[in-house]
C-alpha cells in the first residue's frame, strides 16, 4: 500500500495561499507532507502574505531545498501518493511537460508521472494562449490533472479564505484525501415559492 505521503510544491505564480492551505489541510487529514518551494515562490509568499522562509518551516513535515535534486522525492523508490503543485506557474508546468528537470520541483513531478502516480497542477494563469493550452493537453495525455483554482460559488463562500480552502480541498479529493473542508453539492432544492424548471 502506498504511504500516506504527499509532495506539495509551491511555485512562483500568484496564489501562494493555495500552497499553504494545502499543507494545513493535508496535515489535518493525517498526511505526511514533503514541501518544495521555488525561489520565485518565496518572493510571492512575501509579497502576497508578508511571510518569510521561517514562517513556513513548521507547516510541512519535511522541507526539501529546490536545488536538492538528490532528495528522497527525486526517486521513484520513495513511495508517495503523488504531488500537488499549488499554485503552478506556466514556467513550472512547461518544465514538467518537456522533461526539463532543472530543479527538484520539476524532477519530483517527473518522477510522479513516470511512476504513474497522481500529479495535480493548480495552474494560475489567465488568459491562456495556444501554447499554454497545448502544454496542458500534453500533460493531460501524460497523466497529469490540470486543475485551475476556480471558485465554487454554490458553496456560498463568505471569505477569501473559504474560497482558497474549498479549491484546495477539492484538489486533495483527487488523492482520496478527505479534509472535511469541502461543501459537497447536494443538488438544487426548490423553495416552497419556487417551481423547478420544466423540460
Amino acid at each position: 500500500m502506498t504511504s500516506r505521503r504527499l509532495i506539495i510544491g509551491i511555485s512562483g505564480a500568484s496564489g501562494a495561499a493555495y500552497g499553504l492551505a494545502a499543507l494545513d489541510l493535508a496535515r489535518s487529514a493525517g498526511v505526511e507532507t514533503h514541501l518544495v518551494v521555488s525561489r520565485s515562490a518565496m518572493l510571492t509568499l512575501h509579497q502576497e502574505l508578508g511571510l518569510h522562509k521561517a514562517d513556513i518551516e513548521g507547516r510541512a513535515d519535511v522541507i526539501h531545498p529546490v536545488s536538492d535534486v538528490g532528495a528522497t522525492i527525486a526517486s521513484g523508490s520513495f513511495r508517495t501518493m503523488g504531488m500537488l503543485i499549488a499554485p503552478c506557474s506556466v514556467r513550472t508546468m512547461s518544465e514538467i511537460c518537456t522533461g526539463v528537470t532543472s530543479t527538484l520541483m520539476s524532477r519530483a513531478a517527473d518522477v510522479v508521472l513516470k511512476e504513474r502516480r497522481r500529479l495535480v497542477l493548480m495552474v494560475r494563469e489567465t488568459p491562456l494562449h495556444l501554447g499554454h493550452l497545448d502544454t496542458m493537453k500534453n500533460l493531460t495525455l501524460m497523466g497529469a490533472v490540470i486543475m485551475p483554482p476556480v471558485p465554487a460559488f454554490y458553496a456560498k463562500p463568505t471569505s477569501l479564505d473559504e474560497v482558497v480552502r474549498h479549491s484546495v480541498a477539492r484538489a486533495l479529493d483527487l488523492f482520496d484525501i478527505d479534509t472535511g473542508a469541502v461543501k459537497r453539492w447536494g443538488g438544487i432544492k426548490a423553495g416552497k415559492d419556487e417551481t423547478p424548471f420544466s423540460e
